[in-house]
């Protein structure tokens, strides 16, 4: 029934214009809230939409089901698998999905961590533990560190369920989250961590301005606490922060030259890129940034084969 017709009936059973009044401000205050809601909606998928979940080694077809079922709950559309263990299309998988199995049927399977980050500027992985190589890495809980996620192409990933992220994966990631459990048995399922952390970056999404002020200085504390990068960043950096792939090549061409010029050693390499990679993600380089480092890295390279060849036409 029109709010009109209503109203119309209202007054010809003795009711006043006033009444009719108050009925039509409730309904059209009705109406402004069911297009606020579609507004913010639309909204809250711009900002989560460049968000890829990455599952490295999946093991369980339910878990992919699962996972698929609440990405679709929250918002999350883009997931990639990492050389899963199971059949991301089966029965089981189908099965837990419910409604959301077009969210495996459009994920993306490649090899390698590298292949499905090679698109993002910012990557997050979760873990249970501080790594045990030489540099201490802060970890975060999700409702701190995961919206950092937010409004760029990124990734967060996940390892596999019997025990999570290696070192050598951590690596890939320029930071760490970690979901508070009970001492007394602090493993979560996959789907569970995963449900945990989308929800976070969908409360992360829906925040208001003033909360939003809020969680700035509290990101800002933790951070001078734990040295991590600062989370306000412009606009332009945004547009402009160097793709993962971008800083892989980097890392990989340092690595060389420094093992090629004496300063790194095979045996701790890997554990002396660990503190650069963790220097350089600090900084949140630009692709114009990385291209000047990988020139002075060309320059490095050319003054020690000139500097070779004359020593060798002096001998």
């Amino acid at each position: 029934m029109e709010s009109g017709d209503f109203a119309a009936k209202l007054e010809h059973a003795g009711e006043t214009p006033a009444l009719r009044r108050v009925f039509n401000f409730t309904f059209n205050f009705k109406s402004f809230l069911a297009i606020l809601c579609m507004f913010l909606a639309a909204d809250l998928i711009t900002r989560l939409e460049p968000i890829t979940i990455v599952l490295v080694s999946p093991q369980g077809a339910l878990n992919l089901g699962s996972i698929a079922r609440v990405m679709k709950n929250m918002g999350l559309s883009r997931l990639t698998l990492v050389d899963p263990r199971c059949d991301p299309h089966g029965e089981e998988a189908r099965r837990m999905a419910v409604h959301a199995f077009d969210v495996l049927e459009q994920a993306r399977i490649v090899a390698t961590i590298p292949e499905a980050i090679a698109d993002v500027t910012r990557t997050i992985a979760t873990t249970g533990r501080s790594r045990s190589r030489s540099v201490e890495t802060p970890l975060l809980p999700p409702e701190i560190g995961l919206p950092w996620l937010l409004d760029t192409p990124s990734a967060l990933l996940f390892g596999p369920e019997d025990h999570g992220l290696s070192n050598d994966e951590l690596a890939y990631a320029q930071r760490f989250v970690c979901i508070p459990s009970t001492e007394t048995y602090s493993s979560l399922n996959l789907a569970q961590a995963v449900a945990v952390c989308a929800r976070d970056l969908v409360r992360a999404a829906q925040i208001d301005d003033t909360y939003g002020i809020d969680s700035a200085r509290s990101v800002a504390t933790m951070q001078a606490e734990s040295a991590i990068a600062p989370a306000e960043v412009s606009e332009e950096s945004k547009i402009n922060a160097a793709p993962v792939s971008q800083l892989e090549g980097y890392y990989g061409h340092l690595e060389r030259v420094l093992l090629d010029i004496g300063y790194l050693q095979t045996h701790t390499a890997t554990a002396r890129m660990e503190k650069f990679r963790r220097l350089f993600n600090r900084s949140q380089l630009s692709s114009q940034e990385v291209a000047m480092l990988r020139g002075i890295l060309r320059q490095v390279e050319w003054a020690s084969r000139s500097s070779i060849s004359k020593s060798s036409g002096d001998g």
